[in-house]
């Protein structure tokens, strides 16, 4: 009689404020676990052989109810690996703070599995860390160093559960201050981990192969965790966002212009005024609308801030590519040259890069580059302007996109279009936007109304509801913006240098 061999099962959560497409993980899940703690109607711990919890916002979604609780305790108790990463590592954790604008301590109780509690503390660089001790994966790896990013709002970490990696960084809560961190901890059986460096698995083969054999995997599992990893990714890539019933087109047959070349593919950069203009609320929405229309969408950021662009891929489904910091100065990844010759090699549709502050914050300064002009300008980017109405007025938003406007045009900066923001008058609206039709040529000049969103979790500075924002902002863009207008004023970029400061410098003066 044929003995039938037990399939390896390697979990990954897939619920709101989830990410688990942020990274590839290894390449090992081969099984969502649903909101109930249920792997295709079986209770997870009685059929899987560990357990992945990505990073997002699960911790502020508030998405893990009872029963996947229930769930991830009894694997821990059996001896199941665990690996939680960022808000998956908080989750394990036993609480942590994530009132960073709030006076009091604002905090959500996690499953206390790993000893430590998480307060307010953002890094977003690449990192190195060392290893200190060993678990199931990390086992004769001690003082060994794994590579990775940061992405985090509440990164400071305290508690009694053992220390398995520290991180070295530069930057914390946007200020050069290079220290080594704790970022990874482990409990003492040593079976559940929590690390705050993303793609550590995708970057490091010797963890993953520690996984492998503490599972017990033979060269036939491998193989077989590799096709069903290859089949889950195209079931978690078929939806948009997590459990929306938004499905994507698999062709792109209803597209009017041809977007492939043989450099990078199209692109168009959302700059602002000034900051908190909705450039993240804007771009997110855009993101998903392109995804539902076929699209398969780049995005990137100028700057180091990395955050703003997790609600796009989270609808979007794509990793954070180590392209998607733009360098402006010594703050970000990559030099914007090194990132357009990196694109080519993935199988991107278009790009949009979203900027940082104002789109002139920065561009005095004697630093080359060192705003998202000064990239539009180098890498030959046409830019669409986002004003917001909500402080200023209706009024000085249209101002500010006019004057915006020619002095981009001095720059030889392409201006494609303008979006009034947060509009609370129709009629005020549309003489503003008349004004600027007027002054300026501009192809596109939309407006957005202002979109109530509870307070708190509408941006990515505060504890973010990655599910409300995101599907917000898509519903919005695709009721308010004409999408495939704005796709047709992206052009192919091309990296043509930057430009010196005292050229700079004469024409703002």
């Amino acid at each position: 009689m044929k003995i039938k061999v037990k399939e390896m099962k390697i979990g990954i959560l897939y619920v709101k404020g989830a990410l688990p497409l942020f990274e590839d993980f290894g390449n090992l899940p081969t099984h969502i676990v649903n909101e109930y703690g249920m792997v295709n109607g079986v209770k997870a711990h009685k059929t899987l052989d560990g357990l992945i919890i990505p990073g997002g916002s699960i911790m502020e979604s508030e998405s893990i109810g009872p029963d996947i609780r229930a769930e991830i305790y009894e694997m821990a108790r059996n001896g199941s690996f665990i690996l939680g990463i960022c808000s998956g590592f908080q989750l394990l954790a036993n609480k942590t703070d994530i009132g960073r604008r709030s006076a009091c301590p604002i905090e959500k109780d996690g499953l206390g599995i790993l000893d430590v509690s998480f307060s307010p503390m953002i890094s977003n660089d690449r990192v190195e860390a060392e290893i200190v001790d060993e678990s199931f994966l990390t086992q004769g790896m001690v003082n060994d160093h794994i590579t990775g990013f940061h992405c985090h709002t509440y990164g400071h970490i305290k508690g009694e559960a053992i220390p398995l990696c520290y991180s070295r960084i530069k930057r914390i809560d946007y200020t050069t201050n290079p220290q080594k961190i704790l970022s990874g901890v482990k409990n003492d059986d040593g079976n559940v981990v929590g690390i705050m460096v993303h793609a550590s698995l995708d970057e490091n083969r010797a963890l993953v192969q520690n996984i492998l054999n503490f599972i017990g995997a033979n060269e036939k599992d491998i193989k077989s965790i590799s096709n069903a990893n290859a089949d889950l990714m195209r079931k978690m890539k078929s939806e948009i966002g997590i459990n929306t019933n938004i499905n994507t087109y698999n062709n792109l047959k209803s597209l009017k212009i041809p977007l492939k070349s043989i450099g990078a593919p199209k692109t168009i950069m959302i700059a602002s005024t000034g900051s908190d203009s909705g450039k993240t609320f804007i771009t997110t929405g855009m993101v998903g609308v392109l995804r539902e229309k076929g699209y398969k969408t780049c995005v990137l950021k100028v700057g180091p801030d990395i955050r703003d662009i997790v609600p796009s891929l989270y609808l979007n489904k794509e990793r954070m590519e180590n392209f998607s910091s733009i360098k402006i100065d010594g703050l970000g990844w990559k030099d914007l040259r090194i990132v357009l010759s990196d694109v080519k090699l993935q199988n991107y549709d278009i790009i949009l890069v979203e900027g940082v502050m104002s789109i002139f914050t920065g561009m005095l300064n004697e630093k080359i580059p060192f705003s998202s002009a000064e990239i539009a300008m180098a890498g030959n980017i046409p830019v669409l302007l986002v004003s917001a109405c909500n402080k200023g007025g209706i009024e000085t938003a249209a101002v500010d996109i006019v004057g915006h406007v020619k002095i981009m045009s001095k720059l030889g900066i392409k201006v494609k279009g303008a979006i009034l923001n947060k509009v609370y008058d129709k009629k005020i609206a549309d003489n503003a936007q008349n004004y600027i039709k007027t002054e300026t040529d501009l192809e596109l000049i939309e407006q957005i109304p202002k979109i109530k969103i509870d307070e708190r979790g509408n941006t990515p500075e505060v504890e973010m509801k990655l599910d409300e924002f995101c599907l917000n902002a898509m519903e919005t863009v695709n009721k308010y913006l004409d999408v495939d207008k704005i796709v047709e004023m992206a052009d192919y970029p091309k990296f043509i240098g930057y430009t010196d400061y005292k050229t700079i410098l004469n024409i703002f003066n």
